[in-house]
This record gives C-alpha cells, structure tokens and sequence, in this order.
C-alpha cells in the first residue's frame, strides 16, 4: 500500500524514531508498504517516520533494475569515511526544493534485517548517500539540516512560495 508522506514542518518530522523491539509480520509489512512508497516516488530511501511511522525503519534501493531495496530496522553507522561525496538530496515531505550535500563516500552500517539477525554493511556512493539520509529521518533531522543558516532559510522560503502557489 501506497502511504501518504507527512508534510513539513510536521513535528513527527523533527521526532527521534523509536527503537524496533522485534521484528514481527507487522514490521515485516510496514517495510512493504515502504517500499511501495518509496518506488511509488520515485525515490531512493524511504524512513519510516515520512509516513508518520515513528520506529526506527528504513528502506533504500539505488539499483538500476529496482527491485533490491535493503530493508533496515535501527540503522546504526559503525564507520564513515574521511572521503566526501556531494549529491543534490530532496524530501517528498517537502517537495519542489532540493539542495548540494556533502556526506561521506561511504559507511558502514550496521543494521537489524527483516530475519530478525544483526547484519553490518558498506555502503558506497549513492547508496552511503540514502542511507545517512534515511538516519537522519530517524533521528529527526531532515537533510536541509546539513546546510548553513542562510541557505536553509533561502531553501524553506523557496518551499514555502511553491506551497502557496
């Protein structure tokens, strides 16, 4: 099922997800549905606070042929590296804006996975990206977050005139 994002400034937004106790079917489909959504964007990662979930889930898929998204129960980074890498990142849960961020190249993450077990990953380029993305989101930090005063003001007004119409 398709979910609908929460719009910004939603105060879930800014609200630490939290932790996954087990993962039950119910997980199991939350993860579905955000997979769902995520392809539905299109998009690469999907947290599940975006959808007003307020549990440490997310979902990532860069691959070219879809279809291989990296479900992920309280993501945690073990490792990242001193090498950064810049990508123009974006929110559904605001839409029309964009912005340049620099993040590490790549990390290691380690993660519970939809079996229940601890999985640790590396993640490089595009898929580093949307993973750090998506733990902000569960940390209630949205990617504008990462910018100066001045150009998250610059970037929210923009959002704001495209809103209103």
């Amino acid at each position: 099922m398709i979910r609908p994002f929460v719009p910004w400034p939603d105060r879930r937004l800014r609200t630490p997800a939290a932790r996954v106790d087990r993962i039950t079917d119910e997980i199991r489909a939350i993860w579905d549905d955000m997979v769902e959504t995520m392809d539905a964007m299109p998009g690469y990662g999907l947290g599940a606070p975006q959808i007003g979930v307020m549990l440490r889930l997310a979902v990532v898929d860069c691959s070219d042929e879809r279809g291989q998204a990296v479900r992920m129960a309280n993501p945690e980074i073990l490792h990242a590296s001193v090498k950064l890498r810049s990508h123009d990142e974006a929110s559904p849960n605001l839409p029309g804006v964009s912005a340049a961020i620099e993040r590490p190249r790549a990390v290691t993450v380690r993660f519970v996975n939809p079996d229940g077990g601890v999985d640790a990953r590396d993640f490089v380029n595009l898929w580093a990206t949307s993973v750090q993305h998506q733990i902000d989101h569960l940390n209630g930090k949205m990617y504008f977050d990462r910018l100066s005063k001045l150009r998250r003001d610059r970037l929210l007004k923009r959002a704001e005139k495209l809103r209103r119409g």
